[in-house]
């Protein structure tokens, strides 16, 4: 038997639905996720006619031209209006790499402390040059072809200055003879040096070929006169048969000083890299290391902190010309001649925050960086 329990029946969900309006925003949000509801978003558009009502369709001129302004036409004319502050187009232009901006840096640096810089537009040297003027053994590794590029056509040159200039056939002999026997003081190497090695041609290893043909030619301008100090710089490309990796390529820049005085020390290279390297805002951070080279001592390597790699980073070697090298030349004995190279790939990287080489020259550089660096980072 069915039994009523109560008097009526009140539908509280059909009755809130009907007021959707007057329920609290959390009852309606309540109901939407029922299903029960759904919001809908009604828009209405009034339009009147305005002021510059027109049944006619009129083209607005975009440019007032002299003819406008000479007949007075422009008064009732209509124009395009024009938003002053829109910026237009960014024009294309170029942009100077990285590397030519720390290059400039360099050689304002080295003008400005009173360097000469030397002709340096000379890739391939004799091997003469490259090697033997700087006491530099024909036996020596780095003369192997797995460090240098030898050419094959021509193979070998005639002995001669980068000027054109003939070149002595007694300082030839002097150069044989300190390497093979020794002489101003130096029992040399003790070889039967090849003239046929020496005028191989090869793609230079190193920027110091030049200098010493710089020296060479201060030699001989300085026989029967006084002596005159010179301070020399060059900045260009070198070539090494190097494996690629982060921080080495086949194909780099170097940057070279020479200094030619006399009672010139140790301390004074030191001092002279130190006050260098302050103006590229590294100083602080110089690391000197005593090293080995053929043509110099004594010799170091100079290291920088590179914060992005967190570890000191070689950028440049240095050290005093040896006596072997210079006596031949005809120089007299009491000059010394203290010399540096440094790379230039290398402190760019450090200035710019790269920590692979390979970004910053070679076909994997992003040319958009060359347009978004700064123009100066020195």
């Amino acid at each position: 038997r069915v039994k009523r329990v109560a008097a009526d029946i009140t539908d509280k969900t059909k009755a809130d639905l009907a007021n959707l309006s007057q329920l609290a925003p959390a009852a309606v949000t309540e109901f939407v996720k029922r299903k029960l509801a759904a919001k809908q978003v009604i828009k209405s558009i009034t339009v009147s006619k305005g002021s510059n009502f027109t049944t006619s369709v009129s083209k607005r001129d975009a440019d007032l031209s002299p003819d406008m302004l000479v007949d007075g036409s422009w008064r009732t004319r209509s124009f395009k209006s024009v938003n002053l502050d829109a910026l237009g187009a960014p024009p294309e232009t170029g942009s100077l790499h990285p590397l030519l901006k720390v290059r400039t840096e360099y050689r304002e640096i080295f003008l400005n402390l009173g360097f000469e810089e030397m002709p340096t537009n000379q890739f391939v040297e004799s091997s003469f040059w490259n090697f033997d003027a700087l006491f530099q053994p024909q036996q020596h590794p780095c003369r192997d072809m797995h460090d240098t590029f030898f050419l094959t056509d021509p193979a070998a040159s005639k002995l001669s200055v980068f000027d054109g200039g003939q070149l002595d056939p007694a300082y030839v002999q002097r150069v044989k003879d300190i390497h093979s026997t020794g002489g101003f003081g130096s029992q040399g190497y003790g070889y039967d040096w090849a003239l046929s090695e020496a005028k191989k041609n090869i793609l230079r290893t190193h920027t110091t070929a030049i200098s010493a043909q710089m020296l060479y030619r201060l030699a001989k301008e300085c026989q029967g006169k006084e002596f005159r100090p010179v301070k020399l710089f060059s900045i260009d490309r070198v070539f090494r048969n190097e494996t690629l990796d982060a921080t080495h390529l086949a194909e780099f820049h170097q940057i070279e000083g020479v200094i030619a005085d006399y009672n010139l020390t140790l301390g004074d290279l030191m001092g002279v890299l130190s006050a260098f390297f302050e103006k590229l805002g590294m100083g602080s951070n110089l690391r000197f290391k005593p090293a080995f080279n053929p043509y110099t001592e004594p010799s170091m390597e100079v290291f920088s902190f590179h914060s992005g790699l967190n570890k000191l980073v070689e950028v440049g070697n240095s050290g005093v010309f040896r006596p072997e090298m210079l006596l031949p030349m005809g120089l007299p004995p009491g000059v010394v001649v203290i010399a540096w190279g440094l790379s230039l790939e290398r402190p760019t990287m450090i200035k710019y925050g790269y920590d692979n080489i390979r970004d910053l020259v070679g076909p994997k550089v992003d040319l958009e960086m060359a347009r978004a660096n700064p123009i100066c980072r020195i």
